[in-house]
């Protein structure tokens, strides 16, 4: 069994349950937890992010190895909790409408 994350990433293996294929998934799990759940995620993803971004950059996106993959997907959910960290101060949007009316739909046009 090949690894879930390249070899000099697996600090980060604590976190795969952030690898999520899906802005749902993403949202759905940012909602599910404790902010300091999601700021123990954030800081280690801040932490390796330039790392991550240049280790990404060597791949083009339609031929991604699967341990890329993870971590690329890992950096979309860093993406997705870096406003409640760092605008909300909670998992929620402040105000913000609810978040399972929401489906986004990456279908063809």
């Amino acid at each position: 069994m090949t690894n879930p994350l390249p070899d000099e990433f697996q600090d980060l293996a604590p976190f795969l349950e952030w690898a999520l294929a899906s802005e749902q998934e993403r949202s759905a799990k940012r909602q599910a937890c404790t902010i300091e759940e999601i700021k123990t995620f954030y800081s280690a993803m801040l932490q390796r992010l330039e790392e991550i971004l240049t280790y990404l950059d060597h791949y083009p996106i339609e031929n991604v190895p699967a341990d890329a993959d993870t971590l690329f997907r890992l950096t979309l959910s860093l993406a997705e909790v870096a406003p409640a960290v760092e605008n909300f101060g909670q998992p929620g949007v402040v105000d913000g409408y609810d978040v399972k009316r929401m489906h986004a739909d990456h279908g063809q046009v």
